[in-house]
């Protein structure tokens, strides 16, 4: 079923990945996922399979999928690769780049805040009456500058899903008075040589995409499925003594008119929303994430030192926060590494709606990434992605 390169060191991830697919062919659904791994500074997993749309065609070497909330992990990197130039210190207050920011008490947000979730700007839902608005940066940034935090920065945290980007993006826009796209380009595509790694992908590689399947469908279905799941959550919660409130769950998750949003156009693929629509190849992924996991540097391109690498893995909060009913222990611009068995101690990674998921391991020198385009899973990625990182460190501790 599988296409590519498996080192047979890494079987195991090679099975895990034709099983998931595999589930998908018995079920008589269409859809296809791409795979790869980066150990000790080499790639020792590159394989994809499946289909890239509902018309059956084979996913290809160069398919390139939309990646939603793993994008943060690219968006991060970048910040970080900035921030290791001596552009920015992160306790510097965001007004210091963005002056407009400092309206409706947000003078004191700081950088760190803001990459940890603690700005308390997650209710997206209250900034816009159309998720569509979305797709057009300006309008964005002026929600933000008008938006009032839910609470004072550092006094709690609420995951960010769609306005983190939006943060960081600018943030990185008024560094570089360049626009995001570009500096992604520059700062991290070209000098990894990477040819899938888009937030705003160009018209001209539109042929390229995978379609989503089962991804928001155009009604209110999905809606109803995050209210329902989301008050069985807060009733467990709080059935075992642990305070959540599902208003800000949907107030980060749901913008209305979302479940119309059509992540298939060419205007959400186009648009750049450094939060959620990154469209990237596993291949890209994994080698920009093996930096992370090489103490900041692959063969001669050094991204970080080895010292930024440590702060900026280092945990920054470890409760439940306001908008996900479980720790997600968050770094700087990164959340642990999910896993069933295996223990990460020091690793960092994103994940997404739809699967998709990233993560870097500095001491097993392991990277490893998946994209996908079919299901839905949860806002903070599923179990496919987690099982796809038990697989690859299995692997790894074996060799």
């Amino acid at each position: 079923m599988l296409e590519g390169y498996i080192h047979p060191d890494f079987a195991e991830v090679g099975r895990v990945l034709s099983a998931q697919l595999g589930r998908l062919r018995r079920k008589g659904r269409p859809g296809g996922a791409a795979v790869c791994v980066w150990h000790r500074g080499e790639p020792v997993v590159d394989c994809w399979g499946g289909t890239q749309n509902e018309a059956g065609d084979a996913w290809r070497q160069d398919t390139l999928s939309f990646s939603f909330s793993t994008t943060k992990g690219v968006t991060s990197t970048l910040f970080h690769t900035l921030a290791e130039r001596g552009q920015l210190d992160y306790g510097t207050p965001v007004r210091e780049f963005w002056p407009e920011f400092s309206q409706n008490g947000k003078g004191e947000i700081t950088v760190r805040d803001v990459l940890c979730h603690e700005a308390g700007l997650y209710h997206v839902s209250e900034m816009i009456d159309d998720a569509h608005h979305m797709l057009d940066w300006n309008t964005m940034v002026r929600a933000l500058e008008r938006a009032r935090p839910r609470h004072a920065p550092g006094a709690s945290h609420g995951y960010h899903a769609f306005t983190y980007g939006w943060l960081v993006g600018e943030i990185i826009q008024r560094m570089t008075g360049k626009p995001f796209r570009e500096v992604l380009e520059a700062e991290l595509a070209q000098p990894l040589e990477l040819d899938g790694l888009f937030v705003g992908m160009p018209a001209d590689q539109m042929h390229r995409r995978a379609q989503l399947i089962n991804a928001f469908p155009g009604d209110s279905r999905a809606r109803d499925r995050v209210q329902n799941g989301a008050r069985r959550v807060t009733r467990v919660l709080r059935g075992v003594g642990l305070g959540y409130d599902v208003s800000d769950a949907l107030s980060a998750l749901m913008p209305k008119g979302i479940e119309q949003l059509d992540f298939n156009s060419e205007a959400a693929c186009t648009a750049s929303v450094p939060a959620a629509n990154g469209t990237f190849t596993a291949r890209s992924l994994a080698k920009l994430f093996a930096v992370l996991a090489g103490g900041g540097t692959l063969g001669d391109v050094r991204l970080l030192s080895p010292e930024r690498l440590e702060e900026v893995r280092r945990e920054q909060n470890r409760a439940v926060g306001r908008v996900v009913p479980y720790p997600m222990r968050w770094r700087l611009g990164y959340h642990r590494v999910n896993t069933i068995r295996s223990k990460v101690r020091r690793g960092l990674g994103h994940s997404g709606f739809g699967g998709s998921g990233v993560f870097a391991d500095p001491d097993r020198e392991l990277a490893a990434a998946l994209v996908l385009n079919s299901g839905t899973g949860t806002p903070f990625g599923d179990a496919r992605i987690i099982r796809i990182t038990d697989a690859s460190i299995r692997c790894a501790d074996s060799r």
